[in-house]
């Protein structure tokens, strides 16, 4: 079975059927720019101590610095922060975004660890990679079992090594520490933006069609309540403790009081089933929002739903791409449809910068807007070349890389200037 980052660069593949690009960009694609890993001590609670693993990848900066988030899983492997700050580059470029990829994480269950050893965890990363990031180098963020208050640690410990403020080296805080209004739910809210222009182009209407959302934290239960609002009815949700069902479409407000109770939707009011389960519902739009490659060649057949939001990062692996596209599943994904967030730490990142901040009703209208036109340009691109949403997202992405490393001047420029 290919690696993680394997499946996800192979992606590009199809997307050069319908763009050439330069050799230099070639070559900075195929691997990291700069990878450092790490070990992180934690003194623990009771007196011991353990090294972490950490991870921190710069994937590509021809658009600028590197911006992505940092997790704490036990998943996190090399193979892993690269393919995850790989798509972060696509990302960022298919967005118009003036960033490059990066990613980073810890190795561990941070769901194991109080909130002191989570404080002391946080700071002893950002002890370890400081001389690494930086506002013009490399912007971290939050991502799967970090928050606000994790990023204001690790900004402040930045603040502490470096003697100075330094808001801009971090995005993802709290509003009181320079964090920026609608950050938050911003993910939520853009996979919801790009949803409703896609349904506008398709000329479909949200009453009747039935929706899942796999990975209830924050931003699969905003799509949900998102979508509930507009006239979808939500019959399915899940998270890491399982999953529940009702066909005439949950009481949303009801779940997140049991999510947030006892940590889990599987004790709410439905019918209970798995994450597996989940992925194969008969449903109108899926919307897997945990983490990767949850649709893989395994069960990619019995995928029923018409339409598939990639809130997660890859949570289709590359090999079930084919199986999707030839049974005529509509996948919106990842690299545009989870943009939102990034796209507002792009604007906590320039309000930092100007010490100017704008409230939460301009941070909204702004994320539209940014999701709208990117979702119309993708759409365009569909049509014009006869593509899936991927690859037309890709082709995107490429072109403006591309672009980047023309004004810079690649190879053929040098080998035509020296004939």
């Amino acid at each position: 079975m290919p690696s993680l980052f394997d499946g996800a660069s192979a992606r590009i593949e199809a997307a050069l059927e319908h763009i050439e690009i330069s050799d230099d960009i070639a070559q900075q694609l195929a691997q990291p720019d700069t990878a450092l890993k790490v070990s992180v001590p934690l003194r623990h609670d009771d007196g011991r101590m353990m090294l972490y693993p950490g991870y921190r990848v710069r994937y590509d900066t021809t658009l600028g610095p590197a911006k992505g988030g940092i997790r704490f899983h036990p998943d996190v492997n090399a193979d892993e922060v690269s393919t995850l700050a790989f798509w972060m580059t696509m990302k960022c470029a298919v967005m118009g975004l003036p960033f490059g990829g990066g990613k980073g994480g810890i190795a561990l269950d941070p769901k194991q660890l109080s909130p002191a050893e989570q404080e002391r965890l946080s700071r002893a990363y950002i002890d370890k990679v400081a001389d690494f990031i930086g506002p013009n180098a490399d912007i971290p963020a939050p991502d799967v079992n970090t928050n606000p208050r994790i990023m204001g640690w690790m900004m402040d410990q930045y603040r502490i090594i470096n003697r100075a403020e330094v808001r801009d080296v971090i995005t993802g805080k709290p509003v009181e520490m320079g964090g920026s209004a609608g950050r938050t739910t911003a993910t939520g809210d853009g996979a919801f933006h790009t949803l409703t222009t896609l349904m506008k182009r398709w000329d479909r209407k949200p009453d009747g069609m039935t929706v899942a959302v796999q990975g209830f934290g924050n931003a699969g239960a905003r799509f949900a309540r998102l979508c509930a609002e507009a006239g979808y009815t939500v019959v399915a949700v899940s998270d890491s403790g399982g999953g529940i069902y009702n066909a005439n479409g949950l009481d949303l407000g009801a779940v997140t009081d049991v999510k947030n109770s006892n940590g889990s939707v599987a004790a709410a009011e439905g019918d209970e089933f798995s994450n597996d389960d989940l992925v194969t519902l008969d449903v109108d739009i899926l919307a897997p929002a945990a983490l990767e490659s949850v649709i893989t060649s395994d069960n990619a057949d019995r995928v029923k739903a018409r339409t598939i939001i990639e809130i997660a990062n890859g949570p289709i692996a590359s090999e079930a791409d084919a199986t999707l596209n030839d049974n005529g599943v509509q996948v919106v994904p990842d690299i545009l449809a989870n943009a939102g967030g990034v796209t507002v730490s792009y604007f906590e990142w320039v309000q930092n910068r100007q010490a100017w901040y704008w409230d939460a009703e301009t941070v909204a209208e702004r994320l539209e807007s940014r999701m709208v036109e990117a979702t119309e340009a993708v759409a365009e691109r569909v049509e014009e070349l006869d593509i899936d949403y991927r690859t037309a997202a890709y082709v995107i992405a490429l072109e403006k890389l591309e672009a980047a490393a023309t004004a810079r001047g690649t190879s053929a420029f040098f080998r035509d200037s020296s004939a």
